[in-house]
């Protein structure tokens, strides 16, 4: 009879195991780096050390200074309520990069699918006049369009890669930097820019200059303070919607089988070069849905100038999707925890003399150490191996006089008789 696996010898808790150690390790070598700095310079004492290592892995929970100068802790509704605001974005590039890998695609062009959606979820949202038109109506609209221009934008490198055999790498690098330059000429020559505020140039209009702004669905009261809205709950049904995509779906059955062996699956009758194009562009939809959710908030500005170089947050999808093992839901957490490290960096710039880029370590360490998520469990595999070697080794003897006491009885028996 074979034995069923334990928790811990499972591939998907090695897994996780793998991804919580890269944070750890992350976070450890984070508060390494705080207490160097903070050693060397002549502005940080040790006790400025302390307490920048305590927000590293603290600091979504720190609420100011007492008059004491002491730092205080409890629940901050503005630091956890602006976590979920930028999280909602990270989820989505996260899943767009998340779902390319399962169908065995590299979807690096994220930034460029995130800028597309971008100029069109803002052309839309401030294009078509509210006096006309249902602002929760436009809000749709804006949506959909953002949407729909990502998964085009992501569709180009896909039929690259089905019908060139182009590497989507490449031609997702190329799609990115196409798409800075013709988001920076299309609003440098429209009529959206801000001109009301005399102290700016090269922005573009909040949404809400056209009443058009996501509904906070009482998340406002619980988290007063923060700019979060209903944003994150529609980033989170598409990371469950996404789930049941590549889970459960025969849809999702044939994508992954194209990623597994696209050779195979056209053996078997499976449309490869349509599977390509079709994954490409619903991880394009899922960066263009980040970037419409994020400007369509109502309370955030586009500084289209600053995009002749490329958004990092089409990048950080890929840590994002990297330490969730491209899982969907896996994406959610990761998402948040990388927002929260965002916090953190503002944190320590507010209330320490450190500056935020010391997160920029973290993250950075934290997708060193996904890279090598496959040694890290591959090195808790062999634990597990010796482990049970050595488990069994010693049950062996006990097994082996098991078998032999009836073989002996069954003698003395046949003796008697």
């Amino acid at each position: 009879m074979k034995q069923k696996e334990s928790f811990f010898g499972r591939e998907s808790t090695r897994k996780v195991l793998a991804s919580l150690i890269s944070i750890l390790i992350g976070l450890v070598v984070g508060g390494i780096v705080v207490l160097i700095v903070g050693l060397s310079s002549d502005k940080i004492s040790l006790k400025g050390a302390w307490e920048g290592i305590r927000i590293i892995f603290f600091g979504i929970f720190s609420t100011g200074r007492a008059a004491s100068g002491a730092l205080t802790w409890g629940f901050n509704s503005a630091n956890l309520g602006n976590m979920l605001f930028r999280a909602t974005p990270l989820i989505m590039t996260g899943l767009s990069v998340a779902v390319a890998f399962k169908t065995g695609l590299f979807n690096i062009g994220a930034p460029g699918q995130y800028l597309m959606g971008t100029m069109v979820t803002l052309m839309l949202a401030l294009g078509i006049p509210s006096a006309s038109v249902p602002a929760g109506l436009i809000w749709i609209i804006a949506f959909l369009g953002g949407m729909l221009a990502g998964a085009a934008w992501g569709a180009i490198p896909g039929l690259f890669k089905a019908l060139l055999n182009i590497n989507e790498v490449l031609a997702c690098i190329m799609t990115n930097w196409i798409a800075a330059n013709l988001v920076t000429w299309a609003f440098d020559v429209s009529n959206f820019k801000n001109v009301v505020e005399n102290t700016k140039s090269s922005y573009i209009y909040k949404t809400t200059f056209n009443g058009v702004a996501t509904p906070k669905l009482g998340l406002d009261k619980l988290f007063p303070g923060s700019q979060v809205n209903s944003g994150i709950l529609i980033a989170i049904l598409f990371a469950i919607l996404m789930y049941i995509l590549m889970n459960k779906t025969t849809l999702g059955y044939e994508l992954k089988a194209c990623g597994a062996n696209r050779h195979a699956a056209r053996y078997a009758g499976i449309r490869d070069k349509r599977n390509i194009v079709l994954s490409m562009a619903i991880a394009g939809a899922m960066a263009g849905s980040g970037a419409a959710l994020y400007y369509l908030s109502g309370n955030t500005e586009f500084f289209w100038s600053t995009y002749q170089s490329l958004p990092s947050t089409g990048f950080n999808g890929i840590p994002v999707a990297l330490l969730a093992l491209n899982n969907p839901i896996g994406v959610i957490f990761s998402a948040l925890f990388m927002a929260m490290l965002d916090i953190v960096g503002l944190q320590l710039t507010n209330l320490t003399a450190y500056n935020e880029y010391i997160t920029d370590v973290i993250i950075a360490t934290i997708v060193y150490l996904s890279a090598f998520s496959l040694v890290i469990r591959t090195l808790l595999g062999r634990r597990r191996k010796k482990a049970a070697e050595h488990a069994a080794a010693e049950t062996l003897p006990a097994a082996e006089e098991a078998v032999a006491a009836p073989a002996e009885e069954s003698e003395k028996g046949g003796e008697k008789a």
